[in-house]
């Protein structure tokens, strides 16, 4: 039997879920902006992008969900570098420093 799996940044109405997470984890709140992983529609996981702590349900298989979760915050920060980059590229460029001045 297979399980969907859905990872998404948590919003407003996750404050339930991550509250009753972060509670059953033994650990405090979560600091925002927040990565959630739901199983079969539950939350099971969630990790803060701020400071890169976990929680998850110790009553429910959920390493591999922290680590999910781990895998894509990478991937959000290096598309965020990423991006960065472009701007700063772009802001450098010879024809922006054209306009500039």
């Amino acid at each position: 039997m297979s399980t969907t799996i859905t990872v998404r940044r948590a919003d407003h109405r996750d404050a339930p879920a991550l509250a009753a997470l972060a509670q059953l984890d033994s650990a405090a709140p979560l600091a925002e902006p927040v990565l959630i992983a739901e199983a079969a529609g539950r939350a099971r996981a969630a990790i803060s992008l701020a400071d890169g702590a976990a929680v998850s349900d110790p009553f429910h298989p959920s390493a591999n969900l922290v680590e999910l979760l781990r895998l894509h915050a990478e991937q959000l920060a290096e598309t965020g570098r990423e991006s960065r980059l472009r701007q700063l590229a772009q802001a450098l460029s010879p024809r922006a420093l054209v306009r500039a001045s």
